[in-house]
């Protein structure tokens, strides 16, 4: 057994302390050690934020799942029978020139075979959609109530450019985080601090999402506002209010992860 003589133990440690701490206060050594703090502080701070925006991404990804679950969990509000109706009264009242349809596995294949990738989701009750192209509005048979969002988009389509202009602009958001690395190319830097772009990514990529999230609100509200006109106060609209919110809440997510995505590239790209 080894006894430790504590007394000799403290002093030579404290010799020692006393040894590093005058190589310390020398001035080439402060120096060194502020350059290497320096150096190392920004590649910190870039794995710390890249980790944050990485979990963030991830919890937006889940939180969309959640609200798209929602969605397709809802009761619908009225009939079937009610909802053809008030989808007959938003083409007629509107004068759409759109063919509108309620899928499922029985009826898909009376469409065109290269329609069925796109179709498919929709006969399994995971989505709906308004296809400008094809003058379509296709939404599942099991959930009808979506038809009446995609006859909004019909809508918005007939009402002029800048309603067209918020509904094409998601064709192009894709390429928003790739468009602001090459833009930012072309903004000066002032003592290596970020510019304006870089500071402003996340803001950016979310805004340039905008116009979707607002075509998408106005389409329920048409929704909305024509099974109100048609069927009155003969149903409660509570159920198809929550539905379309859980739909739009998605599209906000979009928007969120947008701007993470925007935010991300810039990061990448140190």
């Amino acid at each position: 057994m080894r006894v430790v003589d504590y007394n000799n133990y403290n002093l030579a440690n404290q010799n020692s302390y006393c040894s590093l701490q005058k190589k310390c206060d020398r001035p080439s050594f402060q120096a060194h050690y502020q350059e290497e703090r320096q150096e190392s502080s920004p590649a910190v701070k870039t794995l710390v934020s890249a980790g944050l925006l990485q979990a963030f991404a991830m919890f937006l990804q889940k939180a969309s799942q959640w609200c798209g679950n929602k969605l397709m969990q809802g009761k619908e509000f009225t009939t079937k029978e009610n909802i053809i109706k008030t989808a007959k009264s938003m083409v007629d009242n509107n004068k759409l020139d759109v063919y509108v349809d309620l899928i499922d596995e029985n009826n898909i294949n009376k469409y065109p075979a290269h329609l069925h990738e796109a179709l498919g989701p929709v006969a399994r009750g995971e989505n709906a959609f308004y296809a400008d192209n094809l003058k379509l509005a296709v939404a599942p048979k099991n959930k009808p109530s979506l038809i009446l969002h995609e006859l909004g988009h019909a809508i918005n389509a007939s009402k002029g450019k800048f309603l067209r202009f918020l509904q094409k602009s998601r064709g192009y958001v894709a390429a928003v985080p790739t468009a602001l690395v090459l833009l930012n190319s072309a903004f000066k830097r002032e003592d290596n601090k970020p510019n304006f772009i870089e500071r402003n990514a996340g803001l950016i990529g979310f805004s340039a999402f905008l116009p979707t999230i607002i075509e998408e609100g106005l389409a329920s509200l048409r929704g909305l506002k024509a099974a109100k006109g048609t069927l009155g106060k003969t149903v409660n609209l509570a159920p198809l209010k929550r539905n379309y919110f859980f739909a739009w809440l998605t599209y906000v997510i979009a928007g969120l992860g947008l701007g993470v995505a925007a935010k991300q590239s810039f990061i990448e790209n140190k």
